[in-house]
């Protein structure tokens, strides 16, 4: 009987791959990386969510960043499977959870606070920290769940 079963193949975006920060332990930073890197991508639309978490060792330096998902204008699907498969793969100590919002505006929704934590609790049991989850909006517009509060 033949498995209909494909591999699939994902990829973590090394730091020797694109502009690196080095270090990033504030949301500013990470909001650097971000525009250095992310809009330049072949798969990086404007208009449409764009989910990405960064790597981060035990120091907080950069080992890459991944694609998680892509979405519409106003939704990104994620899950914990595609927020940490890249992240144990690579041994990652934590991560910066990141997507933009294509309106402009970098309020956070209710969505956007109850995924992350959700995300905040599995990467408790993974032994992974969630740092922060910042969400870009448009010129140098920026919000950090972790600076407003939404952290435990």
């Amino acid at each position: 009987m033949k498995s209909n079963y494909q591999p699939r193949e994902f990829k973590v975006v090394c730091v020797r791959e694109c502009v690196a920060t080095d270090l990033i332990d504030n949301p500013e930073q990470a909001v650097k990386y971000w525009r250095e890197n992310i809009p330049q991508a072949p798969w990086y639309d404007p208009m449409k969510e764009a989910f990405v978490v960064l790597l981060l060792n035990s120091r907080k330096r950069i080992l890459g960043h991944n694609l998680v998902a892509l979405g519409s204008l106003d939704t990104c699907p994620v899950t914990p499977l595609h927020v940490f498969r890249p992240a144990i793969a690579l041994a990652a100590a934590s991560l910066i959870l990141m997507h933009q919002h294509p309106s402009g505006v970098p309020t956070a929704s209710e969505a956007d606070i109850k995924v992350t934590r959700d995300l905040i609790r599995a990467g408790q049991l993974l032994k992974i920290e969630i740092a922060d989850h910042v969400i870009i909006g448009g010129q140098d517009r920026f919000t950090s769940l972790r600076t407003s509060g939404y952290f435990y």
